[in-house]
């Protein structure tokens, strides 16, 4: 398995969803499911999940996804230990084999409009697609004033009108992209004190 590139430079996440037979659902109904992706994504607090990771060449990691409005932390077990902390509109990247860490801001970054507070899909974040599937809804998003700056798509599993988020998937400015699967999505857990820290000296 190759080690993935620097994950800061080309954030691009995503998953093997079923989503290439969803197909794009114009009009009244994809606005109801944009107002739903939008709550959910307002509300759920203390999500986690088991997820694995695509890199745009190919290399795949594991490890865990912890999630809360605004705040976002991957921690990865392979290829090796790694951790991404992104909150305040910035980001953080720790990887322990190369002893580096790596910050950036989210400004001009695709991953930057799921972690705005609150998010609100429309006005700045363009809605470019709803798409659904077989209990599964996809939305696609960019950022309004640029979208060349990359596209943001997010997966949902839709069974008896509840969302799950199973699937994050980023294609940046250079069309790199990267995707991250979820199982196991749980809510409700209490994160401690600091746990979206953006210090280095965690």
């Amino acid at each position: 398995m190759n080690a993935p590139r620097p994950v800061t430079r080309r954030l691009v996440l995503g998953a093997p969803l079923a989503l290439a037979a969803c197909q794009a659902m114009p009009g009244a109904g994809g606005g109801h499911d944009v107002a739903r992706i939008a709550h959910y994504l307002n509300t759920t607090r203390g999500l986690t999940a088991h997820m694995v990771q695509t890199w745009p060449d190919g290399g795949v990691g594991e490890g865990r996804l912890s999630y809360d409005p605004g705040h976002l932390r991957l921690d990865y077990d392979t290829p090796h230990p790694m951790k991404l902390v992104a909150a305040g509109g910035h980001l953080v990247f720790r990887d322990s084999l190369r002893q580096s860490v790596t910050r950036m801001t989210l400004s001009r970054q695709p991953l930057g409009l799921l972690l705005a507070t609150p998010v609100q899909l429309g006005g700045a974040i363009t809605v470019t697609s709803v798409q659904h599937g077989s209990n599964v809804v996809q939305v696609s998003l960019a950022r309004t004033s640029n979208p060349s700056q990359g596209l943001l798509t997010l997966g949902f599993s839709d069974f008896a009108g509840q969302l799950t988020l199973v699937a994050i998937e980023i294609l940046d400015e250079r069309r790199n992209r990267t995707r991250l699967h979820l199982t196991d999505v749980r809510t409700g857990s209490a994160f401690p004190d600091g746990y979206f820290s953006l210090s280095a000296g965690e």
